[in-house]
């Protein structure tokens, strides 16, 4: 039996064949050149990390009775959890947003217009954090730093020293600064606070790196940490968290920054499940960050930083066998101040437009971009949350091959090196 082509329906008719197609393989040429980024896609950047099988699992359910039942027992645990992953005995506030969220409900909830902030540069982040407090009525004080190296604590002192008054109210930092790689000395800087015998609120924001690199809140004298979901724990954005320590709940009381959604007053003690969110509670990310929470617990956060601090190190090999004087190189220079979540890789005479454009357009893979000072001039690696040998080995192997594509130099080959920095890691 003949079987006529087929057509276009529309309604009930048959239009005839779209004769312009006449073959499988002048269909394929129409189309486009060949890619190989056909398979499952990677991404590499500082955030939003991948989000793990089990987490997607977890939030594909039925929304529940939000006012009883077990969504509350999970939200209950919850915030029972998020203390230890920040080091503290403090209870964590969520807002239903971003860092930046967190960024304004830490600052909100503390200061009075006209304070000064002193925001210790080391990127763009912190100064990102300032900014946004002075929007809100605070002063904002800079001091400078270097975007290839750590806040210095000793020039921290010598300004709070001068700070005889104790103008100064709050002093912001950031553990890791996604646009620099710099992972900051917290408890190095409370000694320089200490040193000063200065009051001033010391507000962290972990965001880049919590559960990546370590962080003890409590132990290194942290009175106020800010983090948000996307990156080391696993979950998709949307949850902003803030630990306020005994300081900072108390500069609560005084603080006429206070906006309805944001203040702590509508969330503490609170009697009702939707009271800890101030509304509607983010059920799908609870079921998320459950889930993720539990990803945590069953490695054991020493292992989760252990794996961080060996996979981020395996990058590092791999950038220094790449490294030419007119290519790649790492931009924090000092081992001690690099941050194991993410890198930043600065690059020379080469093209990082174009090197990204090739990894994620042909190869399948998307690079973090260079922000702030970078932009043009560098490129970054994300290597945080649900991330294995497997996988990190899969991306630079993607980035090597895209520096090969596009005729970049280099000194030798960086998967050798990072196959041997995880293989005497394995052996270990």
């Amino acid at each position: 039996m003949l079987i006529p082509p087929l057509g276009r329906c529309v309604g009930n008719a048959r239009l005839a064949p779209d004769r312009r197609v006449t073959s499988y393989d002048s269909r394929v040429s129409s189309l486009g050149q060949m890619s190989l980024r056909h398979g499952r896609p990677m991404v590499a950047i500082p955030g939003p990390s991948v989000t793990p099988d089990r987490v997607l699992a977890a939030m594909h359910r039925p929304m529940p009775n939000i006012y009883a039942g077990p969504i509350v027992d999970i939200s209950n645990s919850i915030f029972a959890d998020l203390p230890a992953i920040a080091g503290t005995t403090s209870e964590a506030f969520i807002v239903i947003g971003n860092g930046h969220a967190a960024w304004q409900m830490a600052v909100s909830n503390t200061l009075r217009r006209g304070e000064k902030v002193l925001v210790l540069e080391s990127g763009a982040f912190a100064i990102g954090w300032g900014e946004q407090a002075a929007m809100s009525g605070a002063t904002i004080e800079v001091l400078p730093g270097s975007d290839n190296t750590a806040v210095d604590p000793l020039a921290v002192e010598e300004r709070l020293r001068e700070d005889k008054d104790h103008e100064i109210k709050a002093i912001v930092v950031v553990l890791t600064d996604t646009a620099t790689g710099v992972r900051n000395d917290i408890r190095a800087i409370r000694g320089a606070i200490d040193a000063a015998r200065h009051p001033a609120l010391y507000m962290v924001d972990a965001i880049a790196s919590l559960a990546c690199d370590p962080f003890q809140m409590d132990e290194w004298g942290v009175d106020l940490t800010v983090s948000a979901s996307q990156k080391g724990l696993m979950t998709p954005p949307g949850l902003g968290m803030v630990w306020a320590g005994e300081k900072a709940l108390a500069a609560h009381d005084r603080a006429d920054m206070r906006v309805g959604y944001m203040d702590w007053a509508s969330r503490m003690n609170a009697t009702a499940h939707y009271h800890l969110y101030n509304g509607t509670p983010p059920i799908s990310l609870i079921y998320a960050l459950r889930e993720a929470l539990d990803m945590i617990l069953e490695e054991g956060l020493a292992n989760v930083l252990r794996r961080h601090e060996i996979l981020a190190k395996s990058v590092w090999a791999a950038v220094e066998a790449w490294h030419t004087p007119d290519g790649l190189s790492l931009n924090i220079a000092d081992p001690a101040a690099r941050s194991n979540a993410t890198t930043t890789i600065t690059t020379g005479s080469i093209n990082p437009d174009e090197l990204r454009r090739v990894c994620e357009e042909e190869a399948g893979l998307t690079l973090g971009l260079g922000i702030g000072n970078f932009g043009g001039r560098g490129f970054r690696i994300g290597h945080m949350g649900h991330l294995n040998p497997p996988m990190l080995l899969g991306t630079l192997g993607t980035v090597e091959a895209g520096l090969a594509a596009i005729g970049s130099p280099t000194g030798s080959s960086g998967v050798a090196a990072a196959a041997a920095t995880i293989g005497e890691a394995l052996r270990v």
